[in-house]
């Protein structure tokens, strides 16, 4: 063939291309997910015995839905009137299984009393008594502490078998009519307010499994309608503390009555190392069944709440400069204990683990999607840093988050917790089947309260011209896989080299927040030995900054005025975009990349209070300012 003959050949090809891309691109455009909605996955009503004896006794389910629809409310401690400033789209309350609405009912005079043995009369009058006595002082912290277990006589073995995680006896007697009532009644609250196309709701649980102090906590949800979810009743921590025991419940029930669930571990940071290990929670080799079973009950995982930040920690990531956020170092449990970060505590260890042993077993077990959530337990779905309310509801002012909590030796305040986080999906409606389709197939991020909008995908074949395309998001589905996607080998080029794997990302910011500082691909891989490896990418910034020769970027600036608390968006960008090329790539080698994006520094919550009690701000209770970021859901290079 001809020159002119073999340059008409490829200029066809080119116009084919273009012709078949339009077509994929028109199938993509009619399918693609395009609204992106804000929630909360995690929220505590006055039905969870934790938060009714912190002072919350009247804001219950209905309380909740309101507040996050955006209607006014009155708080439950401090009785004043309240109201989110931005409406959330989705809301799981989430209350614990244990003792569901228990406390609650029987202070209300509304317990079953046959059910709780002969003795009901007398039991439920002396617990009256008792918390009546401890809510109307500041005793419901100190009975809520000595519920909890003691730090561990044997560290290193299997904690729910530790001689000192010893539960709790349940001295009410049989109370599960009295649970099943309060399942019920959050069930109907889910219907009564659950609007499609407007704003969503879903019935759910927690299961508070905290063997010696570790935080292994579930949070359970399912889309299915009042019919099904009343045709159980949660699943508790007091049945078992191992969650292999929790997924059988969901394989039972869901083949019983064709209920569907999401089980999502939250706040890792203080799992004692014990929630992302290369074993199971009973010490055993993580098996290819077991990974199987763990990522089709827990394909999401919360890494960003009121009790700190989840994505690394300087001990884990010591080259990350913005690994030391939101740190959050003190146990559930009774007795303090210096914290010892591990990588199994972190999102990003667990991501590196989860490489590590699909290289071994051949199944990823931690090829999780992420988002955030508050697990406040006010009833109030409170991120927002100007308009947090804690996360007890005694913790709701000035002075009463500044108090010392009892619970961790006296040091925890309320300005130790951070006012995080949100759920953001990517999905095609504001319903419940759509949502729990994007927490399938991992088309979520997590927030720390901001609402800034970010989209990455992952491919092998883009260009710069996408970036500022109005059919960016369609592009990205027809040439690639979005967040929670997973890329297979791409081939050679023309000149037999292999393809290196490309990211295109656009971040804008929230409208009625900050301007971006800068995104960063999180990188992560394993290589043949089995080491684990990570690197930080700055791939887009505001201003004329310039990266040094390790790859770093000069600090954005600082507008915060630590006097008045005023700030303002002189500095950043409100969007940013970029195309992204791995040219450290190794095709033998399996991957994942995160995108991060990081806001410029506003004013952190506890800033204002301070100011308001002209107290400066102990360095251990966090600081002045804040980065609000967001983390996707990583895309996954396997082989």
């Amino acid at each position: 063939m001809g020159s002119d003959e073999e340059l008409c050949m490829k200029q066809y090809w080119r116009i084919m291309q273009g012709v078949l891309l339009a077509l994929v691109v028109s199938t993509a455009s009619a399918e693609a997910p395009q609204q992106l909605l804000f929630g909360d996955t995690h929220l505590h009503t006055s039905y969870s015995f934790d938060a009714y004896l912190n002072k919350n006794q009247t804001a219950d389910p209905d309380t909740a839905y309101r507040w996050a629809r955006g209607l006014p409310v009155i708080h439950p401690y401090n009785r004043a009137r309240v109201q989110i400033e931005t409406p959330l789209d989705f809301l799981v309350v989430s209350d614990h299984a244990e003792l569901m609405g228990v406390i609650r009912a029987i202070n209300n005079d509304t317990a079953v009393l046959e059910d709780m043995g002969v003795w009901g009369n007398v039991k439920r009058w002396f617990v009256v008594y008792i918390l009546n006595r401890a809510i109307a002082g500041e005793g419901g912290s100190a009975i809520f502490n000595s519920l909890l277990p003691h730090k561990e006589d044997h560290p290193g073995g299997d904690p729910v078998q530790d001689p000192a995680n010893i539960l709790p006896t349940n001295t009410l007697g049989d109370t599960l009519t009295i649970e099943t009532t309060a399942w019920h009644e959050i069930v109907d609250a889910a219907e009564r307010h659950n609007k499609p196309g407007e704003f969503t709701t879903f019935s759910g649980w927690e299961w508070s499994s905290i063997p010696i102090g570790a935080n292994l906590h579930r949070v359970v949800f399912t889309p299915d309608a009042g019919d099904k979810a009343r045709q159980f009743v949660p699943y508790g921590s007091d049945q078992s503390q191992y969650p292999e025991d929790l997924w059988t419940f969901l394989e039972d029930t869901q083949e019983r009555t064709g209920a569907r669930f999401v089980a999502m571990p939250h706040n890792s940071n203080i799992s004692k190392g014990y929630m992302y290990t290369e074993t199971s929670l009973k010490g055993e080799p993580i098996t290819a069944e077991y990974a199987r079973r763990r990522m089709r009950w827990e394909p999401i995982s919360e890494v960003t709440q009121i009790k700190g930040d989840s994505e690394t920690h300087p001990v884990v990531s010591p080259d990350d400069e913005f690994a030391d956020f939101e740190t959050y170092s003190y146990y559930i449990q009774q007795e303090p204990q210096e914290y010892k970060p591990t990588a199994a505590d972190y999102m990003r260890g667990a991501l590196k683990t989860g490489l590590a042993l699909e290289q071994t077993i051949g199944v990823n077990p931690y090829q999780f999607g992420v988002i955030g959530s508050t697990d406040s337990h006010s009833g109030l779905s409170s991120a927002e840093e100007d308009n947090f309310w804690g996360k007890f509801a005694r913790d709701s002012t000035p002075e009463t988050k500044h108090g010392k909590d009892k619970i961790s030796g006296g040091k925890v305040t309320g300005w130790s917790m951070s006012a995080s986080g949100l759920a953001a999906v990517w999905s095609r409606d504001n319903t419940r089947d759509e949502i729990f389709a994007a927490f399938q197939r991992k088309e979520t991020y997590a927030t720390t309260g901001t609402r800034l909008k970010v989209r990455v995908f992952g491919g092998w074949d883009f260009d710069d011209s996408v970036l500022e395309a109005a059919d960016f998001a369609e592009t990205g589905y027809a040439r690639g896989v979005p967040m929670g996607g997973t890329l297979t080998p791409g081939g050679v080029t023309e000149d037999g080299m292999p393809r290196m794997p490309q990211m295109i990302i656009r971040a804008e910011m929230d409208p009625s927040n900050a301007n971006l500082d800068r995104i960063q691909v999180i990188k992560g891989w394993v290589d043949a030995s089995g080491t684990q490896h990570e690197r930080v990418y700055n791939v887009a910034w505001s201003g004329d900054r310039v990266l040094d020769d390790n790859g770093k970027l000069p600090a954005v600036g600082n507008t915060v005025n630590l006097e008045t608390g005023a700030w303002d968006n002189s500095i950043g960008a409100p969007v940013l975009a970029a195309l992204w090329e791995d040219v450290d790539f190794d095709p033998t080698q399996r991957a994942f990349y995160y995108v991060r994006v990081l806001q410029i520094p506003t004013p952190r919550h506890s800033l204002p209070d301070s100011i308001a009690l002209q107290s400066a701000i102990p360095e251990e209770e966090g600081s002045a300012t804040i980065q609000e970021r967001a983390y996707t859901s990583p895309i996954w290079y396997t082989l």
